[in-house]
């Protein structure tokens, strides 16, 4: 993006947004429509993409293109479009599992979604009104929560062995630049020997020393996965310690797997969870914003800004490292 067509973050709160779906693209060989929603901010040109992976949380629409909205809203207020998928591991088309293969998790299909939507870029411009000749090709983040954070892990080069065939596979997709992982899963092997650890084979044979993109690892230190594993809240840091560098690492203070609610506004499930915190939500939405600008629009103070005043001080919502 040009100096002409940059955005300041402090308007970030105030600049009008676009939002369209369902955007359906047709794909051979899925058994539904790849359905999106796409959201940017109403004016501005050379606008990078993020891809936002939803989770494979219990809820039939905030697992699907219709939920994250209070981060994505934030990123296209901040100068991004954002595009949201419903995978085939959302709870919506449950419907589907029992007849397709890969069910429940889909990690195959939901990286494979990702890589369909940066072919079919233009045809998403032209079907976006208002959107046609604002996309910058060139400048692509990958952003994913709990299950999308390992769909982004494998976009950003992480590599796994597939547990059906016990073939080494590589989903690292070049047009990619950052990422952005959200409560992502760590490090499998024997790590893995919570009650759920079996349902998730893929995540055992993680590899993160291929991870060489750069990324922020967003991590709360509350959020103790029991289920998967007994390490405690630090396997969500795992892709930040065990992948080379550049990579940044956020701790949330108090957060838990929903890092406050970022999942939907005013969601049920963070509050069953007790892990509903607008502060935390909006401190996530504008720290990650900021990132995502200083990556991509370079000069832009507002990440350096974002981290004085949201993890430095009595009041700090987190702390950060960087590598």
């Amino acid at each position: 993006m040009s100096a002409s067509t940059a955005m300041p973050d402090a308007a970030a709160e105030t600049t009008p947004v676009l939002s369209c779906s369902p955007v359906a693209l047709r794909v051979p060989g899925r058994p539904v429509d790849l359905s999106l929603r796409v959201t940017a901010p109403a004016t501005g040109s050379d606008l990078p993409v993020v891809l936002l992976s939803h989770g494979h949380g219990g809820a039939l629409n905030l697992s699907s293109e219709d939920g994250y909205m209070p981060i994505a809203h934030r990123w296209a207020a901040a100068g991004f479009v954002v595009v949201q998928p419903t995978h085939l591991s959302s709870r919506r088309l449950g419907h589907l599992w029992e007849t397709t293969p890969g069910a429940p998790l889909f990690w195959r299909s939901r990286a494979e979604d990702m890589i369909d939507i940066l072919d079919r870029l233009d045809e998403i411009e032209k079907d976006v009104p208002l959107l046609a000749g604002r996309i910058d090709r060139d400048a692509v983040a990958v952003a994913g929560h709990s299950l999308g954070g390992f769909t982004a892990e494998l976009l950003l080069g992480a590599g796994v062995t597939d547990p059906d065939s016990g073939q080494q596979v590589s989903y690292l997709e070049p047009r990619i630049k950052e990422g952005v992982l959200l409560a992502a899963p760590g490090r499998g092997g024997d790590t893995l020997n919570g009650p759920m650890a079996d349902q998730v084979p893929a995540f055992r044979t993680i590899d993160f020393s291929t991870m060489t993109r750069p990324a922020l690892v967003v991590a709360g230190d509350q959020d103790d996965s029991q289920h998967f594993t007994d390490m405690g809240p630090t396997w969500h840091h795992d892709p930040y310690h065990l992948a080379p560098g550049p990579k940044t690492l956020l701790t949330v203070f108090g957060a838990g797997h929903l890092l406050g609610g970022v999942q939907g506004y005013d969601a049920a499930e963070s509050a069953q969870l007790s892990d509903e915190s607008p502060r935390h939500v909006a401190a996530i939405a504008q720290l990650t914003a900021a990132y995502l600008r200083a990556r991509f629009h370079r000069g832009d103070d507002a990440w350096k800004q974002a981290r004085t005043e949201l993890t430095t001080g009595p009041g700090a919502v987190g702390r950060l490292e960087t590598k």
